[in-house]
C-alpha cells in the first residue's frame, strides 16, 4: 500500500516541477523535440515545459531608485537676507550687506573741487581717485516672539581717495559712514508679475565725521521693499528725514537733491552680474536724478571684476548738490 502511495506522490511531484523525479512518459515526445533546437536558452525553456515545469517569471526590478530634485540655488534676496530655511546661518554671522569693491582707478569728468581745495588751501584735487566701499550686516535677533521678522545690524562705508595726487601727500577726500538698524519681515506672496520677498522698517544714519565746513550728516527713517522673479530683483528703497535744529544742520537741502528713495534693480546675463540704480527728488521745477550703473564677471576664485559708473547728484555727502559723472574699474569681493 505504501508503494503505491510513493508512486502517487512521485507523480505529483513530477508534474509540479520538483527535481529528482522521472519525467511523466507523455514528455517523452517532448523531450524529442526539444533537443532538435539550436537556441540554448529556447532549448532548456522547451525541456522545462516538457517536465511539466513552469518558467520562473522573471525577478521583479526593484523600483527605480528617484534621485531627490536637486535642491535649487536660493535666490539673490533670499541668501542676502535669509528669507529661505536653505539660507539661514547663524544668527550672530558677519555677513556683506551692500557691494565691497575696490576701484583702483576711477575718473571724474565732474570732480567738485572748490568746497575740498577752500577747507585745504594750497590744495590741488585731481579727477582720478580710487573709490571703495566695505558694508557689512550681521542678524541681532531671529524670528522676533516667534513671527517672520528678524532684526538686523549694518554699516557702509564709502571712501574716495586721491592715491594719484602724490604732490599733496595723496589725501583721502572724502568718507561716509553709514550705521543702520534693520527690522526686516519676510514675506513670500506674488504680486502681478513678482514674488514679494521683505519688507523692511530701519533706522539710517550717515555722515562724513568731519568739522566745519565740510560736515555733512543727517538721519532717516527708511522703508524698503524686496520683489524678484526668478533672476531679476528689485528694490524698492524709501525714507523719511529726520528734522534737525536748524543751527544744526549741515544740508538743510539734501532732500531737495537726493529726494526720497531710489529704485534698485538687478539680473544675471550669462557669468554678468548687471545692476542699476535710479532716483529722482520728483519735483518739476528744480528736478534732479542719480543713476548708477554696475557689472560684475567672474575673475578670480574669490573676486569678481566690476565696472561702475555713476551719473548725477548725491554719490557723497560733501558733493550731495554737486553734479558728479564717474567711471571706475576694479574688483568686487563676491558673496561669501
Amino acid at each position: 500500500m505504501n508503494r503505491y502511495w510513493l508512486l502517487a506522490g512521485c507523480l505529483i511531484a513530477c508534474f509540479t516541477g520538483v527535481t529528482g523525479c522521472p519525467a511523466p512518459a507523455g514528455a517523452a515526445g517532448g523531450y524529442e523535440a526539444c533537443a532538435a533546437i539550436d537556441d540554448d536558452a529556447l532549448r532548456l525553456r522547451c525541456y522545462d515545459e516538457a517536465a511539466g515545469r513552469r518558467p520562473k517569471e522573471p525577478a521583479a526590478l526593484p523600483p527605480a531608485q528617484t534621485t531627490p530634485a536637486a535642491v535649487s540655488r536660493p535666490s539673490i534676496l533670499s541668501r542676502m537676507w535669509q528669507l529661505d530655511d536653505e539660507s539661514r546661518r547663524r544668527r550672530f554671522a558677519i555677513m556683506p550687506y551692500r557691494q565691497n569693491y575696490l576701484l583702483p582707478y576711477t575718473y571724474n569728468f565732474n570732480q567738485e573741487k572748490q568746497t575740498f581745495e577752500a577747507a585745504n588751501p594750497g590744495t590741488e584735487i585731481q579727477n582720478a581717485e580710487a573709490k571703495y566701499q566695505l558694508s557689512l550686516k550681521m542678524k541681532l535677533w531671529e524670528d522676533i516672539l516667534g513671527t517672520n521678522m528678524d532684526l538686523w545690524g549694518a554699516y557702509t562705508q564709502d571712501t574716495f581717495w586721491q592715491v594719484y595726487n602724490t604732490g599733496f601727500s595723496s589725501p583721502f577726500r572724502e568718507t561716509n559712514y553709514e550705521p543702520e538698524t534693520l527690522l526686516n519681515y519676510r514675506t513670500d506672496t506674488d504680486l502681478w508679475e513678482l514674488r514679494s520677498r521683505f519688507i523692511q522698517l530701519g533706522l539710517n544714519h550717515q555722515s562724513n565725521g568731519r568739522g566745519m565746513p565740510l560736515s555733512r550728516s543727517w538721519n532717516r527713517f527708511t522703508a524698503n521693499f524686496g520683489f524678484e522673479r526668478g533672476d531679476f530683483n528689485l528694490i524698492l528703497k524709501t525714507w523719511a528725514r529726520i528734522p534737525e535744529k536748524e543751527s544744526e544742520d549741515d544740508n538743510p537741502d539734501i532732500a531737495s537733491y537726493l529726494g526720497y528713495g531710489e529704485i534698485w534693480a538687478g539680473t544675471v546675463w550669462r557669468d554678468y552680474h548687471l545692476a542699476l540704480m535710479f532716483r529722482n527728488n520728483l519735483r518739476f521745477d528744480e528736478n534732479r536724478s542719480a543713476l548708477q550703473f554696475e557689472v560684475s564677471f567672474p575673475l578670480l576664485q574669490h573676486l569678481n571684476g566690476y565696472i561702475q559708473y555713476f551719473a548725477g547728484y548725491g554719490e557723497s555727502l560733501t558733493d550731495y548738490n554737486h553734479f558728479t559723472n564717474r567711471v571706475g574699474i576694479g574688483v568686487m569681493v563676491k558673496d561669501w
